[in-house]
């Protein structure tokens, strides 16, 4: 079974978890992302990887126009439904359907790191770009800068071990990973910035139903019960408890722009 097909069962299994308790505390980096683009009517924009839709809603409301791929159709379905009228495709990140130097930005945010092949996956991303045009990569910051790296933990405790090389949430978080695959991919990181996401719950529940959002909890689910799953992550997030019953995580990303030779 691909990667593509693996990756977009579990992204489906609770999509609307998802897009209502997990995604929206990315907007800080989306917003970061955007300040650095500057899009208006004038650019073409692949959002690889664009979940629920909501980095494609804000891409849209600049002017720009906007293709949206995802393996998910959980996930699809969910973005069309918040995007109406604009164009969502189910394909991988390793094979896209465009042709070469068409669009003027690719965006790629906690996406590439769970295609099979980060290395083609950029190498398709950078294909379809045009000359000087700009790829951004949003990704979480190494482990130990993010508190939500505990609760993940957690969960991926109730799974079996991975084979090396499975696609994960920290696959790229590595210092250096990603400056030296754009630069062998012939792109060159023009802007580098760490982004901070605090997660807030306003109850435990939602800090459940966030992480139930997840691919890892929906792995977790193929060999345990519901309530275990659910029951880790309440357990995994106790120590974030900061005043009745309300929960705050802190997490860093980094965003990276790299613009095409």
């Amino acid at each position: 079974m691909s990667t593509k097909t693996i990756q977009g069962k579990l992204w489906s299994i609770a999509p609307h978890k998802w897009a209502q308790h997990f995604e929206p505390w990315f907007m800080p980096m989306y917003k970061d992302a955007l300040k650095q683009l500057n899009l208006n009517n004038q650019h073409m924009v692949l959002d690889a990887g664009c979940g629920s839709g909501l980095f494609t809603n804000l891409a849209i409301k600049t002017g720009a126009h906007l293709i949206g791929i995802d393996a998910a159709p959980g996930l699809l379905e969910v973005a069309r439904k918040r995007n109406p009228g604009s164009n969502f495709l189910e394909e991988d990140l390793e094979a896209l359907p465009f042709a070469e130097n068409y669009f003027d930005v690719v965006t790629g945010f906690n996406s590439l790191q769970y295609a099979g092949s980060f290395e083609k996956a950029l190498a398709e991303a950078t294909r379809v770009l045009k000359p000087r045009g700009k790829l951004v990569i949003g990704i979480w910051d190494k482990p130990e800068n993010s508190e939500a790296t505990e609760v993940l933990k957690a969960i991926g405790k109730l799974l079996p071990p991975p084979p090396p090389g499975t696609p994960g949430p920290f696959a790229l978080s590595e210092d250096g990973r990603i400056e030296s695959s754009c630069k062998n991919a012939g792109l060159k990181v023009v802007y580098k910035n760490t982004v901070a996401c605090p997660f807030l719950y306003a109850s435990l529940s939602d800090g459940i139903n966030s992480f139930m959002g997840t691919g890892p909890a929906a792995m977790a689910l193929n060999s345990n019960e519901k309530q275990v799953v659910e029951n880790t992550i309440a357990n995994a997030l106790k120590p974030y408890d900061v005043m009745d019953g309300m929960y705050s995580l802190q997490n860093n990303f980094l965003v990276f722009i790299a613009e095409k030779k």
